[in-house]
């Protein structure tokens, strides 16, 4: 049986029979893998006591070609974060950041992908509740710029002509990404994309943090962050975490704005 050592992140955890734990991990050398912890439950000495949710470190993996579940040898935990337990934002933000990761990543190498996870965990994990959201933001779309799926700000993502940087522009979902104003006429459905949010995007997709102006231009990210999932990564899947993400009851009464959108 083939043996992988590689960093890992896990990224969700569950009980199985009496003793033992299954553990969906990120990794490396191996992408997204599920992963059988024997006697976990019972003791700590192989995998120690500080491997739960959103812990990295290093995975002995067992490998059996052709099976989906390999066999955790060892896991020896470098960073804990015990910062996303500490803040419900957080953690459910840290909760979206996991669930995009797993639901779309690949069974293989991908190093880009693990580098978008850690950076996007490691960022909530510091940055204080009231910018969590803006933190989740950036960080998902970090992953979906890893995965391939970035938008496209900067050239016409039907024509591909260049875009002035500090134009409002048609977003077109079905396109990939902003239009030009020629395209942008004849195109059967969009959504005004303020030169701000293009701003915003951009660094997201960069793995960079943003400045937005409060929680009508974040909530209206978040809708566009669902429309995109929507028609590029959806499997008509619900994403639970990311729905409660958005449904954050702290907000839910107040009006959302949608880049475009008037009161």
């Amino acid at each position: 049986m083939p043996v992988v050592v590689t960093e890992a992140i896990v990224l969700h955890v569950f009980d199985y029979l009496e003793s033992s734990r299954i553990f969906r991990l990120v990794t490396r050398e191996a992408g997204v893998r599920s992963v059988l912890a024997r006697g976990a439950r019972r003791s700590s000495r192989r995998f120690g006591s500080a491997l739960d949710l959103f812990a990295q470190g290093t995975a002995e993996l067992h490998v059996k070609p052709g099976r989906d579940l390999d066999t955790l040898g060892r896991f020896d935990v470098e960073r804990a974060r015990p910062g996303l337990g500490a803040d419900l934002s957080r953690f459910t933000g840290a909760a979206v950041i996991a669930e995009l990761t797993l639901r779309f990543g690949r069974d293989a190498a991908d190093p880009e992908l693990f580098e978008a996870a850690v950076a996007a965990l490691d960022d909530l994990a510091t940055a204080p509740s009231v910018d969590a959201r803006e933190a989740t933001l950036a960080g998902a779309w970090h992953v979906i710029a890893s995965l391939g799926f970035a938008p496209g700000l900067d050239v016409c993502a039907n024509c591909h002509a260049s875009l002035a940087p500090n134009e409002a522009l048609l977003f077109s979902h079905p396109a990939g990404g902003a239009l030009c104003e020629r395209c942008g006429r004849i195109a059967a459905s969009g959504r005004l994309l303020p030169a701000s949010a293009r701003t915003a995007l951009r660094a997201w997709s960069a793995g960079e943090r943003a400045t937005l102006s409060g929680d009508p231009e974040i909530r209206a990210h978040q809708r566009l962050l669902r429309e995109f999932l929507r028609e590029h990564l959806s499997d008509d899947r619900p994403l639970p975490a990311f729905e409660m993400w958005e449904d954050d009851p702290v907000h839910a009464n107040q009006k959302v704005l949608v880049p475009g959108e008037s009161e």
